[in-house]
């Protein structure tokens, strides 16, 4: 399955593509975390990098990040959830206005048996998800979390 769809954000560019990074995503994500397992010259943005990312239950139960690209407008993952979903995951940035577009796209597959209905629920849903990825991005440039010129 793949999804793509796009809002945009009130941030120059580099600011906006910060926040989708490893590191970057703690400012707007509640609950992200990463735990790193390999970071190539110890850059966390450099592809290649290997991280964690755990909801709720055992640590085995954790999400595979890696790093496949790095563009100067771009950020592209390719990922593993514990419920055998697997895919990629690309967030492109483009100048529009004073704000910036940023254009999400999941590539996702069952990896493993009895997993389709939630990928069929995470398509049905799409929209409204990257809505909230907005939503919690504007909270956080009110709250501060975010500052506008990358200073926070």
């Amino acid at each position: 399955m793949r999804c793509a769809g796009a809002f945009e954000v009130e941030l120059d560019l580099d600011r906006a593509l910060a926040l989708f990074t490893p590191e970057g995503e703690r400012d707007w994500v509640e609950g992200w975390d990463p735990h790193y397992i390999y970071e190539p010259a110890g850059d966390r943005t450099e592809p290649g990098t290997v991280f964690l990312t755990r909801g709720h239950g055992p640590p085995e139960a954790a999400t595979v990040w890696v790093i496949a690209a790095r563009e100067p407008d771009a950020m592209r993952y390719l990922r593993r959830d514990p419920h055998g979903i697997a895919g990629s995951v690309e967030v492109r940035c483009t100048p529009a206005g004073n704000a910036t577009r940023v254009e999400v796209t999941y590539a996702l597959a069952a990896a493993g048996g009895g997993v389709h209905e939630e990928l069929d629920r995470f398509a049905a849903g799409y929209e409204d998800y990257l809505d909230g990825w907005r939503t919690a991005i504007e909270a956080a440039i009110e709250d501060g979390r975010i500052a506008p010129d990358g200073s926070a």
